[in-house]
């Protein structure tokens, strides 16, 4: 049975699904940064303060950039499939992998402590910490489609290299 997973591997309309997906969480993400921005520079400093969460500080939102771009990259390698761009949407699939992780830590993170604002604020704390819950489960797909096209973009590149004729194998088969 471990045999057979081993050679299996993903077809280009999979792929292309793959990259749409990426792309589309990706610019999901950046949107959700602006209004998150607009959310938050609309607050009203009170007794207790402004609700500036730790994936606003660090910018996770826009981040989401690294998506659009490990799905174009996957479209690319779609198109023209060649080792250097498999290895390329490979690894920008795996950078994609890194930062939905640090994404989700910095989410959990967040939303595991709130801090109490001033009552001026509270709303927009709370639709901002319920935008955050979204953008959770959004990170969580990504991880899974990232990590998916890494393992069979590997698997595939692996093929290759054992698919190609060496040398001295096509020297004993023309000698023949």
């Amino acid at each position: 049975m471990a045999v057979c997973a081993c050679y299996s591997k993903v077809s280009a309309a999979d792929s292309l699904v793959l990259a749409a997906i990426q792309i589309m969480i990706g610019t999901f993400c950046v949107f959700m940064w602006y209004l998150v921005l607009i959310l938050y520079m609309g607050q009203i400093k009170g007794v207790f303060g402004t609700y500036e969460p730790i994936t606003y500080k660090t910018g996770c939102f826009l981040w989401g950039i690294i998506f659009i771009i490990s799905g174009i990259s996957i479209i690319g390698a779609t198109r023209h499939p060649s080792q250097r761009q498999l290895t390329c949407a490979m690894l920008m699939n795996i950078i994609c992998i890194i930062v939905a992780i640090i994404s989700v830590i910095l989410t959990v993170v967040e939303l595991s402590t709130f801090e109490s604002v001033s009552y001026r604020n509270y709303g927009q704390a709370k639709l901002g910490r319920e935008i955050s819950r979204v953008l959770l489960s959004f990170y969580t797909l990504e991880v899974c489609i990232a990590f998916t096209y890494t393992i069979f973009s590997c698997v595939g590149l692996c093929r290759r290299k054992e698919d190609a004729p060496t040398a001295d194998t096509e020297e004993v088969e023309n000698a023949f």
